[in-house]
């Protein structure tokens, strides 16, 4: 059977973590690749007690893998969780956040496609957690356009499948500290034409908690990404030269 692992970053997700365990076990149990499939919970450097409420629910769930490790932010913790995947051969890496604003019901429409496809990436027509947020998805949809020539519904959607191999060939490619991989990992995949389906989701506000990523640091972070996105294209065109 193949080997699933889920991947869910968390940072002070005290409020959420066990409903969040409590909605994706049942995929994992489901999809169990002869009990070798994970639902990975990676805790970065949480102030609160989201690592030690993950651990209580191991206890009576095999199949969950709590891990932690210093706080580094939201992509860190997206490529620690890649890599523990990459790691530990999973065949098909599956991602999402840990706030609730995700289905699970959908999940299966993804993983029908996955023989179809190499990444199938979810696209959020209607986003319930505000207009602020829908607006930087579309400048960044538009930076990578310009700056890519990659046309995208949605380049940052936490609703992704992705084959093993596909996720290892280019998660290299990124800076170690690079905080928004999922963009630059579709873009990698629409740039280069592999094999890439969009589907559409449906994304809830936060369920519960503060989010930690308020709009002055996704300014931050958005002017940080610019100045990667044109290192990253710069270091395309050069391979393609040499």
């Amino acid at each position: 059977m193949d080997k699933l692992y889920i991947i869910a970053p968390a940072y002070n997700e005290a409020e959420n973590i066990e409903k969040l365990v409590d909605d994706w076990y049942p995929v994992i149990a489901k999809h169990h690749g002869d009990g070798q499939s994970r639902l990975v919970i990676v805790n970065d450097g949480s102030k609160d007690n989201t690592y030690e409420l993950i651990c209580s629910c191991a206890k009576t769930r095999p199949l969950l893998q709590p891990l932690t490790k210093t706080n580094g932010g939201h992509g860190s913790a997206l490529l620690y969780g890649y890599r523990y995947a990459i790691e530990h051969q999973a065949d098909y890496i599956f991602q999402t956040d840990s706030d609730g604003q995700t289905n699970p019901a959908e999940f299966g429409q993804f993983w029908d496609c996955r023989k179809e496809y190499d990444a199938v990436i979810g696209a959020r027509p209607d986003r319930q957690d505000g207009k602020a947020r829908k607006f930087v998805e579309d400048v960044l949809v538009f930076l990578l356009r310009i700056i890519f020539g990659v046309k995208l519904p949605d380049s940052n959607a936490p609703f992704r499948l992705m084959k093993r191999e596909l996720l290892e060939k280019y998660i290299d490619q990124l800076p170690s500290d690079f905080n928004l991989p999922n963009v630059m990992l579709t873009t990698y995949f629409a740039y280069f034409h592999e094999p890439m389906k969009f589907i559409e989701i449906s994304f809830r506000p936060r369920q519960g908690g503060t989010n930690s990523i308020h709009l002055k640091k996704i300014i931050k972070i958005g002017w940080k990404a610019l100045a990667d996105f044109r290192m990253l294209r710069k270091r395309i065109q050069d391979e393609k030269k040499a």
